[in-house]
């Protein structure tokens, strides 16, 4: 039952590498726009928010397609990126990176967002009043205060990330040893006639991966609160 077989290694490997890329696309760019759609005020921030969580709300094949068309070999992008650097990132595993991340996305910006929002925004007046300009106030005060949302959403993206399927296979197809993460490779076997282990492995590997990412994402945040000093959602 555990001898897991090369193909499952490979896409069990994979699935983490993809993942990790993921959230590092996913955290700098998530904190910088739920800090702008928290903090800011500017026309059509509306439309910045709807593209924002549109991943939440489409299906995942249609995200893929969306991809292909933007960042395929021949793709509006991805034609401009092959002819200038010789970069092509569908069909590879950066582009199964790039296809997770735009589906977690939305997760990370949301819980991030939400941390901002529950901060004292007297706290950053105060220390505006002091001196301190805006990169030294959200450095010193909105960062560490929106910790616990981050954690939460970068748990949260990782998570998503192990699970993407539907954009991931319209974007980069289902190539072992290049894009076949987990959800691709147990698809696979599913799919197969006969003895069901190997999807079995694979159904239990992903349980054990997403239950990891929840708890740890609860034992870091509660951690968090305790070190900020937050007690049962509130500030004492």
């Amino acid at each position: 039952m555990l001898n897991f077989t090369p193909v499952e290694i490979d896409a069990l490997y994979l699935t983490l590498k993809v993942a990790l890329f993921s959230i590092a696309i996913c955290l700098p760019t998530g904190i910088l726009v739920a800090f702008i759609l928290s903090r800011t005020s500017f026309p059509g921030k509306w439309l910045l928010d709807g593209i924002v969580h549109l991943p939440l709300v489409m299906p995942p094949v249609v995200v893929g397609y969306l991809l292909l068309i933007l960042l395929g070999k021949r793709g509006v992008i991805g034609e401009w990126l092959y002819e200038t650097f010789n970069i092509t990132v569908a069909f590879s595993w950066t582009g199964a990176a790039i296809a997770s991340a735009v589906m977690a996305f939305p997760l990370m910006v949301r819980a991030v967002r939400l941390s901002i929002d529950s901060i004292d925004q007297g706290l950053e007046s105060a220390a505006s009043t002091l001196g301190a300009n805006r990169l030294r106030i959200l450095l010193t005060i909105t960062l560490p205060l929106s910790l616990p949302g981050i954690i939460a959403g970068t748990i949260l993206a990782f998570a998503r990330s192990l699970g993407e399927f539907g954009a991931t296979i319209t974007f980069v197809s289902n190539i072992p040893g290049e894009t076949q993460t987990l959800p691709l490779a147990l698809y696979n076997f599913t799919q197969l006639p006969g003895d069901q282990t190997p999807a079995i492995r694979l159904l239990l590997i992903s349980l054990v991966l997403a239950f990891s990412a929840l708890i740890a994402s609860d034992v870091l945040a509660r951690r968090v609160n305790k070190r900020l000093g937050v007690n049962n959602g509130g500030a004492r």
